[in-house]
């Protein structure tokens, strides 16, 4: 019983490191050896991909090393690499660090999989912890933090999956071949969508919103209850005993209708795609898990080995008299005994093998959803063929099997329970109300602000920097565009919710590619009304929205801002998109004051730009030109604006410098009319 706790303990803990390493791996292969948006697509994903296709030699290592010092020496090499990252400076040391951790991480799986043979526990616990303690950290991770909290959680963390690996020498348990080929792809589903905190506080906002597909910011108490239910229905359905019969179909039954309902892209059922994907998830793992029951003799039901157990022919033939039909011990269903692992070296290696192809499944799942956005496919498929390929492992396995005895987990549901508090407790608080002023202001300020999901020139994910950059300018309203609230892929972190906290301002969000990326005004005046319409799509990468947001400053006087990131295809002007948003932008603001601003991929006086100045809108930033805002280290083009209407008089406009992203932001004085 020690060694199956202590080895559940291990294998979460690593789970944990594991997808801490891949949450700064998957965004540096963007930020970093992407080159700011100008590396091609193809060559970003075959260089994700071939690190995963190479860990398909771990297994046969695995197996002409030993498992036990190639899984020691893997945990080793893992943790350091966490450790690493959290000093790493950014830039290509990130990168390659990012990436020896990846590889480490999947030798340590390649490992652990040759010596645990019921490795469900541990799984789901550490996709559990790690899902909690990105919640209770606001989505801002520790390896990310620095400082003395993160270094001191990074290396707690470490310690004691060290510990916990180094422990006793594990008797080896071969098995588990299909609970371990899912590891990969339930890592993709919590993180996309069951499990993740960032999307739940974005489900939770949208509860909360005007309508018309807008986020306004939750109560606390929205954003904390979804993680809490998701962690706690997940954890129920993986540790608890899957049910048999036609009860068999609900869990992966949940857990497609959930991938179904996600790949409809609505925002309003983001909610109820998290319990579902959750609950189906959780049950998939369970049913993977699960042995299969075989009669015993009741020598075995007794505690005894068969071969120990004397023949009744033999008892009688001693003399001992017969024991009467009602003491005989009746049937036992226990688990069947894993066969030697050196009677058949192959079978011992297909958990191993079995574990890499699912952390494969993983990569090209990820990449093949998320490179929809660059390339221009559609990725509605990616997540319904993972739920189904999940959930056809999960029912492949013999109908008659069952988990172990349900107190075997009872320390695991404890566990379970702490880490549910945690969840509905840890999550930062909202953002405050704004208060309207009695009498308007002389002027307004103005922010625009490409954000770049977060993530500065050097890789490094910043929301602090990028907070500060902003508050420098002392704004009253910021647009900020290239808005992530929980991609996998940029790491699953709300970064809207993480600015606006740190600005203490609230926002409205308007999503464009999906529910999760779009573009978000920050307002310290109170909002009066929204409405977003998306455009018509230009063979971009990620689509595009124009949100229109009126922002009461105080005295009946009103001011109608339009957000908007406009995507041309490479090489050519945004005209049509332009024209759809200047028209958005009067319609809008019927006779209001009004301000356009984001980035709008046009310079003064092309063709693009020339369509809001067709309908009467003025450069704000006019004043200051030359005023190049990209690439933000050696700024040559201007292509993030600010216009406005007759009679609003713009002052003081300026582009700060700042490598917290890969724009500068542009900000402005506005005095109404």
């Amino acid at each position: 019983m020690r060694y199956r706790h202590l080895s559940t303990a291990a294998l979460a803990l690593g789970v944990v490191a594991l997808t801490d390493v891949l949450r700064v791996f998957l965004p540096s292969v963007i930020t970093i050896f992407g080159q700011a948006a100008t590396t091609p697509a193809e060559l970003l994903g075959a260089f994700a991909l071939g690190w995963f296709v190479l860990a398909l030699a771990f297994p046969p290592l695995v197996r002409r090393l030993g498992a036990r010092p190639v899984t020691l020496a893997a945990a080793v090499a893992l943790g350091g690499a966490r450790l690493a990252l959290t000093a790493a400076p950014g830039g290509r040391t990130q990168l390659w660090l990012a990436t020896a951790g990846l590889l480490a991480g999947l030798l340590w799986l390649a490992g652990a999989a040759a010596t645990i043979g019921r490795p469900v526990p541990g799984l789901a616990l550490g996709i559990a912890l790690g899902a909690v303690g990105h919640a209770v950290l606001g989505t801002y991770d520790l390896v990310w933090r620095g400082g003395p909290v993160g270094w001191a959680g990074s290396v707690a963390l470490v310690a004691v999956f060290l510990a916990a690996t180094a422990g006793p020498a594990r008797p080896a348990e071969p098995g588990g071949a299909r609970a371990w080929l899912l590891a990969g792809p339930a890592l993709l589903l919590t993180g996309l969508v069951a499990l993740s905190p960032a999307v739940a506080a974005t489900a939770a906002s949208y509860w909360r919103g005007p309508g018309g597909g807008l986020s306004w910011p939750p109560e606390p108490g929205d954003i904390a209850t979804l993680p809490a239910w998701a962690v706690g229905i997940f954890l129920l359905a993986a540790l608890g005993r899957p049910p048999r019969g036609r009860w068999r179909l609900a869990g992966p039954l949940a857990l497609v209708v959930g991938a179904v309902l996600f790949a409809t892209g609505d925002p309003g059922l983001l909610g109820p795609v998290v319990v579902l994907t959750a609950a189906g998830t959780g049950a998939c793992l369970a049913l993977a898990g699960s042995a299969p029951t075989v009669v015993a003799p009741p020598s075995v039901a007794a505690g005894l080995p068969a071969a120990a157990a004397p023949p009744a022919t033999a008892r009688l033939s001693a003399g001992a008299p017969a024991a009467p039909p009602s003491a005989v011990a009746p049937p036992a269903t226990v688990p069947p005994a894993a066969p030697s692992p050196g009677r058949d070296p192959r079978r011992a290696a297909r958990p191993g093998l079995a574990a890499v192809l699912g952390t494969l499944l993983f990569a090209v799942a990820a990449v093949g959803y998320y490179a929809a956005y660059d390339l221009g496919y559609p990725n509605a498929a990616v997540p319904v063929a993972v739920a189904a390929l999940v959930a056809a492992v999960a029912l492949g396995g013999p109908r008659g099997a069952t988990s172990a005895p349900p107190r075997r987990w009872v320390p695991g549901i404890a566990v379970a329970g702490g880490l549910v508090v945690l969840a509905a407790t840890g999550l930062p608080a909202g953002v405050p109300v704004p208060s309207r002023p009695g009498t308007p202001p002389a002027a307004v300020r103005v922010v625009a602000y490409n954000i770049r999901m977060g993530y500065g020139l050097d890789g490094r994910f910043d929301p602090d920097g990028l907070a500060r950059v902003v508050a420098r300018e002392r704004p009253d309203v910021v647009v900020l565009g290239e808005v992530d609230r929980g991609w996998l892929l940029n790491g699953g972190h709300d970064t809207l919710a993480l600015l606006a906290a740190r600005l203490r301002m609230p926002y409205v969000f308007a999503p464009a590619a999906d529910p999760l990326w779009g573009d978000a005004v920050l307002s310290r005046f109170p909002v009066a009304a929204a409405r977003s319409e998306r455009l018509a799509p230009a063979g971009a990468p990620t689509g595009a929205q124009a949100l229109g947001v009126t922002v009461d400053v105080g005295g009946g006087v009103r001011l109608a801002v339009v957000a908007t990131h406009l995507q041309p295809p490479p090489g050519q002007e945004p005209v049509a998109q332009a024209r759809a948003v200047a028209g958005f932008a009067l319609r809008y603001a019927a006779g209001l004051p009004l301000v356009v601003a984001g980035d709008l991929n046009t310079e003064p006086g092309a063709p693009g730009y020339a369509e809001f100045t067709r309908v009467g809108l003025v450069d704000a930033l006019a004043a200051a030109r030359p005023l190049p805002t990209s690439p933000a280290d050696e700024p040559r083009e201007q292509i993030d604006h600010v216009l406005v209407s007759a009679g609003v008089r713009p002052a003081g406009p300026v582009a700060p410098r700042s490598t917290a992203s890969d724009h500068l932001p542009v900000a402005v004085t506005l005095a109404l009319p």
